[in-house]
């Protein structure tokens, strides 16, 4: 028997008056599962998000959470959700406000005390504790707002553009907390604009365009074999570099210098053994993968900034 996704949405729709935020999002994802939500600015990104946390109704199309539909009060609360533009309580110190947000989960007192405890020492605020949230840098209300998102240990997070802010060490921390919570069965649904981020935390990247899925990406596809070469060489004629086609595509020549798309790994050797047929110089053959970011400019285009 098949696991209830996490997450599993059809035809998923949000229309303000003439326009088409959301056109129909269709995607599923498992439990356990870190899954990246990419796409350019006004994608429909945060209004599916919103719409997926029952912040916003959907004007069409159906969704599920944990199994659950959208609103179910008991599924919202097993959910976590730090979002990209928060306005805390500034007055109430790191514990207080910890302390509010698992009250509001019904949390036992002394189940709470434990977990805010355990939460300021993970995020690197235990010394902040009782200081106000107006005294917080920018990256320290991130951290804060990391820790609420997780207070009552959820079964599925949301989290938007969770390293905004943060410095190296912070966005290191984050992406350690992340894997922690695949390690204990914890869904994550991250956006973020740090492709960086994004290629090595997640397990799969959904890509949105005009609020549909465009497509769907598993990670480990980027960690196989090369997807682009590009060789240095001298004798590369017109002849040399048309028999390079039975190998790959997109083949560019220029000068001395040549570039293609492969098929796999294994057929870089019979490219050198053609070539040194051919009486081709080669000084250097360079396999390159296509990062997540070629592949959001290949999927979106050149238009699609996040």
């Amino acid at each position: 028997m098949m696991a209830v996704p996490a997450i599993e949405t059809i035809q998923l729709q949000k229309v303000f008056g003439d326009r088409t935020a959301v056109k129909g999002l269709t995607l599923r994802v498992e439990q356990g599962e870190v899954f990246g939500f990419l796409g350019p600015n006004g994608a429909g990104k945060t209004t599916s998000i919103k719409m997926l946390l029952s912040l916003i109704a959907p004007t069409s199309g159906s969704a599920r959470l944990l199994g659950a539909p959208l609103g179910n009060l008991d599924m919202l609360g097993r959910i976590g959700f730090l979002p990209e533009h928060f306005r805390f309580q500034e007055w109430l110190t790191a514990r207080e406000f910890l302390e509010l947000h698992g009250q509001l989960h019904d949390m036992e007192a002394r189940t709470l005390a434990q977990r805010i405890n355990a939460l300021l020492e993970r995020v690197g605020l235990a010394e902040f504790r009782q200081k106000q949230l107006r005294t917080f840098s920018k990256g320290m209300l991130q951290r804060i707002g990391l820790a609420q998102a997780l207070i009552n240990q959820p079964a599925l997070v949301f989290l938007d553009e969770p390293t905004s802010g943060l410095d190296p060490v912070g966005r290191l921390l984050v992406r350690d907390i992340i894997r922690e919570l695949r390690e204990q069965g914890t869904s994550v649904f991250l956006n973020s604009h740090l492709l960086s981020e994004i290629e090595v935390t997640c397990d799969r990247v959904a890509f949105i365009r005009h609020g549909e899925v465009v497509r769907v990406l598993e990670m480990a596809a980027l960690e196989g074999d090369p997807t682009a070469v590009s060789i240095r060489a001298r004798g590369l004629t017109p002849n040399v570099v048309e028999g390079l086609a039975q190998w790959g595509e997109e083949v560019v020549a220029n000068g001395e210098q040549l570039s293609l798309k492969i098929r796999g790994e294994d057929v870089l050797p019979e490219i050198t053994r053609y070539l040194v047929g051919q009486k081709v110089d080669i000084y250097g053959i360079n396999p390159q993968r296509m990062s997540l970011e070629a592949i959001f400019i290949e999927t979106v285009g050149q238009d699609g900034g996040l």
